[in-house]
């Protein structure tokens, strides 16, 4: 297999195609039966994945669908070279790298009996490309697409995705968990109800605020698979309660990354049996403000708001200081693309002198007329989950001390997202949901002009042309030193400021086994397949 220190292009317009599906554990102990039992800690606003931004609605659902390929779920860090088939058995790509094509696997039915075929993909991404009759009500990740011209089909089983120009990150926006096929048969309407795929579970019922639950695909096309019966989620907002029914034994795992670092101790006392990782958390904690609102049109302002973050703060408060500083890709070792800490300190507003950070952010203030008794007042939303709320506190308290006195709107998780996606908020404190650890994902889908998922409403021609520059470098060297270009661009301009990232745990208990966890990505490990328990 291909060295990762080889060239993009070799990972991504070569060897893959080679590969062949890989295993988890051997087969030698699994055991078929038993139902998996966990928390989760909202209810979705559906059951669609591609409608939804957050991993509350794709980690239960994921196990429903299959993708195209998909990462090795049994590989911590998802790279180029842990991209695996799945509906698709092999693929290739023309001269020009524009027309990647895909054989799909036969004898492969949805959950309602009828077959999968090369329709259903074309279908997919036609849907969220906007190209189709049936209209998504919400699609986070169109952006992700805007190379795609068009997917064609060769009979029953060929398709071809033709790119607008090179794009050989487009294989690991279709190996995420985010990207599943979806049937041409069944309206979006339906699948937010009750999703159908051809994955290893079946959809059985969704009870808002209540519970989500889906049970064994006897006709799974992966013969012996998946073992488990069911997988049945019970929504519980608090996450104290969570654990606490953890530690009765009520539950087989803690909802993924959903231990904090002083919950961990509780949890590590209680059930000492316990097997639990702590993990960076790929979505980067983050400030935003909307730039079509006065008086936060004023770009001294928003530097000045950003001036005032510090960073050291939040981590030791929040992570006890195991989190970490970083810039819009997840920072080394968890993350592929990110900068090391040397060079992320040097950007534009980085700087760990707070107190000089604040003198300056105190005087562009004064200049824009604030002051101790001209206080601007501002409200500052967030999703109503402690991961956000606890932070969100903590940046209002920040922003004190340069004359801004904010009050906390917290929104349920079903409307936070569309609020965001509206623009419909002057400041707010979010997480930066990552569904993959890749530039194309993250730059396309949050920064660039007219994304649905760009929340500040940034739009630089110049950004989105480094952008299409850095997807299109076929070596890895290259393109990571465009990646920092437009780091630093995103720091100088104050987008987004992210304040920084969390280290979370997953906990379960010794009778889970062959679960793996990802080290840099929320959205891509729960399958689930060849998960079994030892009871």
């Amino acid at each position: 297999m291909t060295p990762i220190g080889r060239t993009f292009m070799a990972l991504a317009f070569g060897a893959l195609g080679l590969m062949t599906e890989s295993g988890g554990d051997s087969a030698w102990a699994q055991k078929s039966g038993g139902v998996l039992r966990m928390p989760i800690g909202n209810s979705p606003a559906s059951m669609s994945i591609h409608e939804e931004a957050t991993r509350i609605a794709v980690t239960p659902i994921m196990a429903v669908f299959n993708n195209l390929v998909i990462f090795d779920q049994h590989v911590p860090q998802n790279t180029f070279e842990s991209i695996r088939p799945e509906l698709a058995d092999s693929w290739s790509w023309d001269e020009d790298k524009t027309a990647l094509t895909f054989t799909l696997r036969q004898g492969v039915r949805w959950h309602d009996g009828k077959p999968f075929t090369a329709r259903d993909v074309k279908c997919t991404w036609d849907m969220l490309a906007g190209r189709s009759n049936e209209k998504l009500r919400v699609n986070p990740r169109r952006s992700w697409y805007r190379n795609l011209a068009e997917v064609t089909v060769n009979g029953e089983h060929e398709v071809t995705f033709h790119l607008q120009r090179p794009q050989p990150s487009i294989l690991t926006l279709l190996a995420s968990g985010a990207s599943p096929v979806y049937p041409c048969h069944i309206s979006p309407a339906q699948m937010r109800q009750h999703p159908t795929g051809t994955g290893p579970f079946k959809f059985v019922e969704y009870k808002p605020n209540e519970s989500i639950k889906v049970v064994k695909n006897p006709d799974y096309w992966k013969a012996g698979l998946p073992y488990l019966d069911a997988i049945e989620y019970s929504i519980i907002p608090n996450v104290s309660t969570q654990l606490l029914a953890f530690a009765a034994g009520k539950f087989d795992m803690s909802f993924p990354f959903g231990v904090s670092i002083p919950l961990l101790k509780d949890v590590k006392a209680q059930v000492p049996d316990a097997h639990c990782e702590l993990v960076l958390d790929n979505g980067s904690r983050t400030m935003i403000v909307n730039q079509a609102k006065p008086p936060f049109d004023n770009s001294d302002l928003r530097r000045a708001m950003a001036l005032s973050i510090d960073r050291k703060a939040f981590i030791d408060i929040l992570t006890e200081g195991q989190g970490a500083i970083g810039g819009a890709m997840l920072p080394p070792p968890e993350g592929v693309w990110g900068m090391p800490p040397e060079v992320t300190m040097a950007l534009p507003n980085y700087t760990a002198d707070v107190m000089a950070n604040r003198k300056e952010a105190r005087r562009l203030m004064e200049k824009l007329g604030y002051g101790p008794a001209n206080r601007l007042s501002v409200t500052v939303s967030t999703r109503n989950v402690p991961a956000y709320r606890e932070s969100a506190v903590l940046m209002i308290d920040q922003l004190k001390d340069i004359y801004i006195d904010g009050q906390l709107e917290p929104i349920e998780t079903a409307n936070w997202f569309p609020k965001v996606i509206r623009r419909d908020y002057s400041v707010g404190f979010t997480v930066t949901e990552t569904a993959l650890d890749d530039p194309d994902q993250m730059f396309y889908e949050n920064y660039t002009c007219g994304a649905e998922r760009n929340y500040t409403g940034y739009c630089n021609p110049e950004f989105d042309k480094l952008v299409d520059r850095q997807s299109v470098e076929p070596d890895i060297a290259k393109r990571r030193q465009l990646v920092w270009q437009i780091e630093r661009m995103l720091a100088e301009d104050t987008v987004r400021p992210v304040i920084f990232y969390t280290r979370a745990a997953s906990c379960w208990l010794p009778r889970v086994k062959g679960l793996t966890i990802m080290v840099n990505s929320l959205f891509n490990g729960w399958r689930f397949e060849d998960l079994w328990l030892d009871q």
